[in-house]
């Protein structure tokens, strides 16, 4: 695998009808930021061949809104993505038995949140240039390239919300 896409779910309603978490659906804004990252990922030559999204209801449809920008992209939904802790998800990342060049995933917070930070510091960036020390919003995507050495590079971070899409 050389990229790594990890997007978290879009902004989710509090509660669901059910009242059961992985029910909880997208809210209209987490619908519309959800279809905005892909096809701001898509236009930034960020296309997953593989898409592992949790079973979370707010998962699906995060994956459901930003899918039209991935035509062709492989989906797989996954009942351990649900809640996964960053132990999880790095063990799911290198079971990855297909060869593909680009593996995205639709979770939560803080498994992926914290997953995250922890590619992050593999890469040693100061606290000043983490642009994941304080949160990982919803809707937000965070880009790493794994380099032939085994290096990990943080890419790019993609946000929903600012600047039409934009990024740091």
């Amino acid at each position: 695998m050389q990229r790594l896409i990890l997007l978290r779910h879009g902004k989710a309603e509090s509660v669901a009808a059910s009242g059961g978490d992985i029910e909880r659906g997208l809210t209209e804004r987490g619908r519309h930021d959800s279809a905005r990252i892909g096809r701001v990922l898509a236009e930034a030559g960020m296309t997953p061949d593989l898409t592992l999204v949790s079973a979370a209801r707010r998962a699906r449809e995060t994956w459901d809104e930003a899918a039209p920008a991935f035509p062709g992209t492989h989906c797989e939904i996954s009942r351990q993505l649900y809640l996964a802790s960053s132990e999880q998800l790095a063990e799911m990342t290198q079971a990855i038995a297909e060869p593909i060049a680009s593996l995205m995933i639709v979770g939560h917070n803080p498994g992926l949140h914290d997953f995250a930070l922890s590619l992050l510091r593999r890469q040693a960036l100061p606290p000043s240039e983490n642009p994941l020390i304080g949160s990982f919003p919803t809707g937000a995507a965070a880009v790493f390239r794994f380099e032939p050495s085994g290096e990990v590079r943080f890419e790019r971070m993609f946000l929903p919300r600012k600047h039409g899409g934009g990024s740091h």
